[in-house]
């Protein structure tokens, strides 16, 4: 038999191993993580009965795609067996590290998100308004979570006006969809304002529970508007999607949904201070407008007052004059009556006098005429004569209508009336109450009485 040293016992086994094992994957647990400065990366993969040593060189570490590793992740490890020398301690060398059931549920993630969006889950056109001053809001979140604490210390500080109520609930694990999913339509038929959907970070299978079709299903349905705040910024479940409104995080939620009392205390500083300057400017106005408006009252009032003084003083001039007017023409109507009266008769006897002068005058003239015709050429004799009697006829005919105009019978013949007591004519002045008048209008004669 050989004797082999410690080295070549070491070296044999290592090289039995990467011969007969070669590349491996291996799943398991990560534990006592150490980032070495050089780049290089040491931690051990476990179950609940053993562990052994892995290492992942700095070159292949930058080819995970960013993968991070933490203490307790499940991962499936890709490598080679191999053996630590000096310490004769075997080990994997990593050639690759993937988280596990990643790749799965990613699978699973991307098929479901595909299906809820070519079913119009996604729509931003059925997406409910969220109200800007809620008064009751839902919150399906676990009562030990940190989650809670961060939204009630929030909502605290934002607004104090909300009423708050929680719905315990598993966020993770298998039972944690069904759970959800109840409470959501529980909450829908209570008549809240708002649902908030809330639980703190995680690996993308610790948030598999608000990627659920029966949770999105009950998000979709619902009546209320519900806010997805699930995880951390980088977390992105499809409650997010099919929700009214993704926040970022639950302490984010809270500012997004509820009013900042700070802001609207400002705001309605901001408001009394322009009501009180409309105001004030507006009564300024008015205080303007009612001094004008007073003014021009009392400018009228005194030119009404002048006017009116001036109207009446005009009126009763205008009464006297026309009052003196009137009592002249009276006058004269009764001066002329007078003087027609009397005219007619002195003046028709005279012009009948006159005419019977005339006509004797005119007798003896057209003897004459006839005496001397016989002296004068008879044509020439002839025709003076007739142009005499034309001028002479002319103006028996303009003493004949200022006759029949000066008439007292042409006046009755047009409807006037003569009035006479005891013989004298008389104008209607001169007649009193209870006088006895006579009436004649050149053919007869009527009594009457005065009333």
């Amino acid at each position: 038999m050989n004797i082999l040293s410690v080295t070549q016992l070491t070296k044999q086994i290592k090289q039995t191993l990467i011969n007969y094992f070669g590349e491996i994957q291996i799943q398991g647990e990560i534990g006592s993580l150490t980032n070495h400065q050089s780049g290089h990366c040491y931690f051990t993969l476990k179950d609940s009965n053993a562990s052994i040593r892995c290492m992942l060189f700095k070159g292949t570490r930058a080819k995970l795609n960013n993968i991070i590793l933490k203490t307790d992740m499940q991962v499936i490890v890709t490598g080679n067996l191999s053996i630590y020398e000096s310490r004769g301690e075997y080990q994997i060398i990593c050639s690759n590290v993937k988280e596990y059931g990643i790749g799965n549920l990613a699978i699973k993630f991307e098929e479901l998100k595909e299906k809820l969006k070519n079913k119009g889950y996604f729509e931003s056109s059925i997406k409910k308004d969220i109200p800007k001053f809620p008064k009751k809001i839902a919150l399906i979140t676990s009562l030990s979570g940190a989650a809670l604490k961060d939204m009630k210390f929030v909502a605290n500080r934002c607004w104090n006006l909300t009423r708050f109520t929680i719905f315990d609930t598993l966020v993770q694990g298998n039972e944690a969809k069904y759970m959800i999913e109840r409470n959501i339509k529980i909450a829908d038929s209570l008549g809240f304002d708002i649902i908030v959907l809330a639980r703190g970070g995680g690996s993308l299978e610790d948030l598999w529970a608000f990627n659920e079709e029966i949770v999105l299903e009950a998000i979709y349905n619902a009546k209320t508007p519900i806010v997805s705040a699930i995880g951390h910024e980088t977390d992105t479940p499809l409650s997010d999607f099919v929700s009214d409104l993704r926040a970022p995080t639950p302490s984010a939620c809270m500012e997004m949904i509820l009013p900042d009392k700070n802001e609207w205390l400002l705001r309605l500083s901001d408001l009394f201070d322009n009501i009180n300057n409309i105001e004030n400017k507006n009564l300024l106005r008015f205080k303007e407008m009612l001094d004008s408006a007073y003014s021009k009252l009392n400018f009228f009032k005194f030119n009404y007052n002048s006017l009116n003084d001036k109207l009446h003083s005009m009126r009763a001039s205008l009464n006297l004059t026309l009052n003196r007017h009137l009592n002249a023409k009276i006058e004269t109507i009764k001066n002329l009556s007078i003087y027609l009266d009397v005219s007619y008769k002195n003046i028709y006897p005279s012009k009948i006098q006159n005419i019977k002068i005339l006509k004797y005058s005119l007798q003896n003239l057209f003897s004459i005429l006839l005496a001397q015709k016989r002296i004068f050429d008879k044509k020439e004799l002839d025709f003076q004569f007739d142009i005499f009697l034309k001028n002479k006829e002319n103006e028996l005919k303009k003493l004949k209508l200022l006759l029949e105009a000066k008439n007292p019978k042409n006046k009755y013949q047009k409807g006037y009336a003569q009035i006479t007591i005891d013989n004298k004519i008389l104008s209607l002045d001169e007649v009193k109450k209870g006088d006895t008048i006579t009436l004649s209008d050149g053919i007869t004669s009527k009594e009457a009485r005065i009333l």
